[in-house]
């Protein structure tokens, strides 16, 4: 034992303050953990208080990285943890997504008598993995992220334990993430294996990766670990071919959950998709060697036929779907498909300054979508009732002559996921589109233009059912929570905000340039 104390310790100098956002959520999710412990009466209140105080100040510290102009570190952390616009932007839409889930959880756990303290606990942390997956600057980073949100995850899917449903939600979930999982590790370590050179070891470092392509030794190893991650990566955000775990999944798990998973596991996945294959595979119109040009064409070409497959595949299957939750299921592979757009030209722009414009554009795309998805889920919860019994269109059937609000406040979601002009869903689609247009896929924002109208036979029948079809079934109307009033609020005025006023939010989220420290900085 003599001996460890004798080993000298060299550590780069940390700064705390870059991790602080990371920082205040864990330790409250560490302390809403521990108060689950000893706090029961009112529980749900005390812990979704804790929860949300904590997002907020989480969120006060994100805007205060941005608004105080800090240089990318190039020594905290070795390189693991970046500070860009990139990292910034899917920060703060976690943090709303997990806000809005965390008052939806408030009046669903006392509806389902489910404890709230231990579904707030799993939320937060899922939350820390969300917010590491857009900051790492390093591929092991990334995985850390993704693995802790994924586990979290696996957990909430099956919350109501006694729930058949929810129980195989969970575990289809568990085994299909974690083969998943797989295959992204493979392909860490192939690309850690593809980037060494005559001199250097191999790196996992995303910046020295960009660096290094040119000058790798084993550009067969880089093909194969890009295709590893690529199939990785396109399970989290449900691509077509590798979407099949979502219809189920979404459906058996509690509707909340379903929301979460909806939005927030995707907007976190895409963060890392973005950060991987764009900044750390340089497109290649700024590619310094053959070797950069010939991976990004072969990735930016699967991607592109990734996109338009999960486009078709998630419309066509919305149409046959009688399950509301269902029918967003593969309404969310769909959206998943546009915003593969962004993606596919954002590595493929002609400037850094394009480039930016398409990483903006996802952002603000997985913004809207999570508005309007978190809306529509949150009614879907109060209408399903106690395990989820009313899920099906059936049960939507006249509830516009009882509850107006709801079946209103409903429409307008869905149409602003059809992309109705003048709603955040339009601006949404419009900004993704543009950007694959002028990177040259004229051809998939076509395809992705048709698909936009045939998404409009399933949420228009949605509509049709809640104001022209008569009820075949005996319903109450429910009265409306105090905190679900405050979510339509938020997120009505957020679906009509968008729509309406878009650029103050897209030229917030390109305020900053996105970068990423070299090795010749560090």
């Amino acid at each position: 034992m003599s001996l460890l104390f004798q080993i000298p310790i060299t550590s780069a100098e940390i700064n705390f303050t870059l991790f602080l956002p990371e920082l205040i959520i864990g330790i409250v999710a560490c302390a809403v953990m521990l108060l689950d412990c000893f706090v029961k009466p009112q529980q749900r209140w005390t812990t979704g208080g804790i929860s949300l105080a904590g997002i907020v100040a989480s969120a006060i510290a994100c805007i205060y990285l941005w608004n105080s102009g800090m240089p990318v570190p190039t020594n905290d952390y070795n390189g693991m943890v970046v500070l860009d616009s990139l990292r910034l932007s899917f920060s703060l839409i976690a943090l709303f997504v997990s806000a809005i889930t965390i008052l939806i959880s408030i009046f669903w756990t006392e509806t389902e008598d489910l404890p709230a303290g231990e579904f707030h606990a799993l939320l937060m942390f899922a939350t820390i993995g969300m917010m590491l997956m857009a900051s790492g600057g390093d591929l092991v980073m990334i995985f850390l992220g993704l693995e802790i949100l994924s586990i979290s995850t696996y957990v909430m899917a099956g919350f109501r334990r006694t729930d058949l449903r929810s129980n195989e939600s969970s575990m289809k979930y568990f085994i299909l993430g974690s083969f998943s999982s797989a295959f992204l590790l493979y392909g860490i370590a192939l690309i850690y294996g593809g980037t060494s050179t005559a001199t250097l070891g191999g790196t996992t470092n995303i910046a020295e990766i960009a660096a290094r392509i040119g000058t790798s030794q084993f550009p067969a190893l880089l093909f194969a670990g890009a295709a590893l991650m690529l199939v990785g990566f396109g399970f989290k955000i449900a691509t077509a071919p590798f979407h099949v775990w979502t219809p189920d999944v979404y459906e058996g798990a509690p509707t909340p959950v379903t929301a979460f998973l909806a939005v927030g596991s995707k907007a976190a996945a895409f963060s890392a998709f973005l950060r991987v294959f764009v900044l750390g595979f340089p497109f290649a119109a700024i590619a310094s060697s053959a070797t950069q040009e010939q991976l990004n064409s072969t990735w930016t070409s699967l991607l592109a036929i990734l996109t338009i497959l999960t486009m078709i595949v998630g419309n066509l299957a919305a149409i046959v779907q009688d399950n509301v939750k269902r029918m967003l299921a593969y309404s969310s592979i769909a959206h998943a498909g546009y915003a593969c757009a962004g993606l596919l030209a954002a590595g493929s722009a002609a400037t850094v300054a394009d480039r930016n414009d398409a990483l903006s554009s996802v952002a603000f795309y997985m913004l809207t979508y999570s508005i309007m998805n978190l809306g529509a889920f949150a009614i879907i919860t109060l209408i399903a009732q106690k395990g989820d019994r009313r899920t099906d269109f059936e049960d939507y059937n006249g509830i516009a002559q009882d509850s107006p609000v709801l079946a209103y406040t409903l429409a307008i979601f869905m149409l602003s996921m059809l992309g109705l002009p003048l709603t955040a869903g339009f601006m949404g689609k419009l900004f993704v589109f543009k950007s694959a247009f002028n990177a040259g896929y004229k051809w998939v924002v076509v395809i992705g233009v048709i698909n936009s109208a045939i998404s409009a036979y399933y949420y228009l029948r949605l509509i049709i059912v809640m104001f022209f079809k008569e009820r075949t079934t005996e319903w109450k109307a429910p009265a409306l929570p105090s905190v679900l009033s405050a979510i339509l609020i938020i997120t009505l005025i957020g679906t009509l905000f968008l729509g309406l006023f878009p650029g103050t939010v897209t030229e917030f989220f390109k305020k900053s340039p996105t970068t990423l420290p070299t090795q010749a900085n560090k």
